[in-house]
């Protein structure tokens, strides 16, 4: 029997509840991701995030190819006991990167060569290479190498999908590992005709699990939950869906309304960084003068650490004094907001209350600023 297998427990019009099984440990989903791009989610450690509730953590093939080197990682026994988290890990294949290297890469049928952003050194990635890289690293779910294009771009999206499929293919035969779980990556930017032929695609080529790529790189909102709209009949309904790079709380929410099981993204601890502070409300930016004197958590609702122990005036007078401490806390909060509403969702989703949790969701968020009672 496969080391993976999904069981979707629970419905809620396209709202799904479900376990992946992993060699790892199980994930139930809906379930967002930390990033940890270089083997680390910033500021955060391996204790800290199981203490927050994360179960999956993701890290970056392009960026540990880089350094320290997918040969060291896996001569240290891969990237588990390398970065001492024994839960699942999922590694992207670094296509993303190399979209965002526009000046530093050239790509043809084949792969892509592109400059390193450390030193300017050359390298190569063609499907087969990222296959091995990620095998080296050894985590339990593994990305095809993929062209993400610029979203409103019909003639290169073309282009770049007909890339994509073919090497969706190349990776196929290449994978070598039993115990990784190789997901297909749909693209097409912002048009419906191109996203509806690359799910139908990659799903009749067998994929474990499939992602949505290329969504949230420029487009409106609107559009990309149109293309959620436009893929979610189209993927197979026994197999995660994934969503890549996408993860503010208003996303997890349309996203799982819309069929979504697996979300990431930096954002969490992007702005935990920049003195931001994420709620189901909106977002509090902690070094205004007006929480100097607040006593209050940041959000009396949460049971993180951070809202558990400290104030907001204790935390801006952290962001204010450059003390590091303040990126800990804030990501520990931001992290604990997005994994506690993945969970709140699921729990939603099986008591078949997943319209009335979302509409309750959209009225009390306000972006930027928090309605305090």
């Amino acid at each position: 029997m496969s080391s993976f297998t999904f069981d979707l427990t629970a419905r809620d019009g396209r709202g799904r509840a479900g376990v992946l099984h992993t060699p790892h440990g199980d994930l139930r989903t809906p379930v967002f991701a930390p990033v940890g791009t270089q083997a680390s989610v910033k500021a955060v450690t391996p204790q800290q995030l199981r203490e927050l509730g994360a179960s999956l953590v993701l890290a970056n093939t392009y960026h540990l190819y880089l350094r320290p080197g997918a040969q060291r990682v896996a001569e240290r026994g891969g990237l588990h006991a390398f970065m001492a988290w024994d839960g699942p890990i999922l590694t992207d294949s670094g296509g993303f990167q190399v979209f965002s290297l526009a000046d530093r890469r050239t790509v043809d049928d084949d792969g892509v060569t592109f400059q390193s952003h450390l030193d300017g050194s050359s390298h190569r990635f063609t499907p087969e290479s990222v296959m091995a890289i990620q095998e080296e690293l050894g985590a339990d779910i593994i990305m095809v190498l993929d062209e993400c294009a610029e979203p409103h771009d019909r003639a290169y999206n073309e282009q770049a999908l007909r890339r994509t499929h073919v090497w969706a293919e190349r990776c196929l035969q290449s994978k070598r590992r039993s115990d990784q779980a190789l997901f297909g990556i749909v693209q097409g930017g912002i048009f419906p005709d191109l996203r509806a032929q690359s799910a139908a695609f990659l799903a009749g080529l067998g994929f474990p699990g499939l992602a949505i790529g290329g969504l949230s790189v420029g487009e409106s909102k609107d559009d990309m939950l149109a293309m959620l709209e436009t893929v979610d009949p189209l993927l197979p309904d026994d197999h995660p869906r994934y969503l890549m790079g996408v993860g503010s709380p208003e996303d997890l929410v349309e996203g799982v309304a819309r069929g979504i099981d697996l979300f990431d993204c930096v954002l969490p601890t992007r702005m935990a960084r920049n003195h931001a502070a994420l709620t189901r409300r909106g977002r509090l930016n902690l070094r205004n003068a007006g929480y100097a004197d607040d006593e209050r958590p940041i959000d009396p609702r949460c049971d993180c650490y951070t809202c558990r122990t400290f104030t907001r005036a204790y935390l801006r007078h952290l962001i204010v004094a450059g003390e590091m401490l303040s990126a800990t806390l804030l990501s520990i909060h931001n992290l604990r907001c997005l994994v506690s509403l993945a969970a709140d969702l699921r729990t939603a989703i099986i008591g078949g209350t997943l319209t009335a949790f979302a509409a309750d969701f959209r009225d009390g968020f306000r972006k930027h600023r928090v309605e305090e009672d």
